[in-house]
């Protein structure tokens, strides 16, 4: 059964206990300097923010259809049957399409490296698979973020909504966003209000690519795909440098 991730921002009391474990999970420093970082980036793959009286938290969506993957050209980002959408740096070329392509501008590039890599949360995959929690779900200490099978954490967060319904706002980020993902979202008011995108479309992306290569000839086909590649990256050009700016 596919895994994924429930967040629930009416619980979190803002102690970053999963920054710390994420970064220990990969082998990152994790400093005072770093914990007031309020953006993810090639050092720091989830983070905690402030929005007023409510906290919430970023981290890589891996989307049920990612459009990191659709958008790689060799390959080096996949979507695993378990759920987390996973990356290998051995087989990356560097050319960052994965950053113009996500919705939720969540990949992060080592800039300051001789060898840089793309950096992004793969939801624990290595633990999950060897049926262990999240180390972000693990080391949370008031359940704020949970991990476990997709189904249950769906129904799980429905059952809040019903049972406490002056205290949540009536929906679930990432039922529907991008075609659906895997980190699912709660919170006390309107999404936007904690940061979280709120002009993602609905369907999944790499849906639009599909949809255009059934209509285009086959002699068309590579034109007309790479013409709407160059309109794609252009158009996300600008937001993900204004993106990498703001998280540095």
């Amino acid at each position: 059964m596919s895994k994924a991730i429930l967040y629930d921002s009416t619980l979190c009391i803002g102690c970053k206990a999963c920054e710390q474990a994420c970064a220990a999970r990969w082998g990152m420093a994790y400093n005072d300097k770093i914990a007031a970082e309020e953006q993810i980036s090639a050092h720091k793959l989830t983070c905690i923010q402030t929005h007023g009286e409510h906290f919430s938290r970023r981290l890589c969506m891996n989307c049920v259809q990612p459009a990191c993957a659709s958008v790689c050209p060799v390959g080096a980002i996949q979507k695993t049957g378990l759920g987390p959408v996973v990356y290998d740096a051995s087989k990356c070329i560097g050319c960052r399409y994965c950053m113009q392509a996500c919705p939720f501008q969540v990949p992060t590039y080592e800039w300051g490296r001789r060898l840089p890599r793309m950096r992004k949360c793969d939801m624990c995959y290595e633990r999950q698979s060897r049926g262990q929690l999240t180390a972000c779900a693990e080391a949370c200490p008031v359940g704020a973020t949970r991990s476990g099978d997709r189904g249950e954490l769906l129904a799980e967060a429905r059952k809040r909504i019903a049972d406490k319904p002056d205290q949540y706002y009536p929906a679930i980020y990432g039922l529907q966003e991008a075609g659906g993902t895997s980190v699912f979202y709660l919170s006390a008011v309107p999404f936007a209000q904690i940061g979280l995108p709120a002009n993602v479309p609905r369907e999944a992306l790499p849906d639009y690519t599909w949809r255009v290569l059934e209509v285009i000839p086959g002699v068309a086909s590579t034109g007309g795909v790479l013409l709407a590649g160059i309109w794609w990256i252009a158009h996300r050009r600008a937001e993900v440098a204004k993106a990498e700016r703001e998280r540095q």
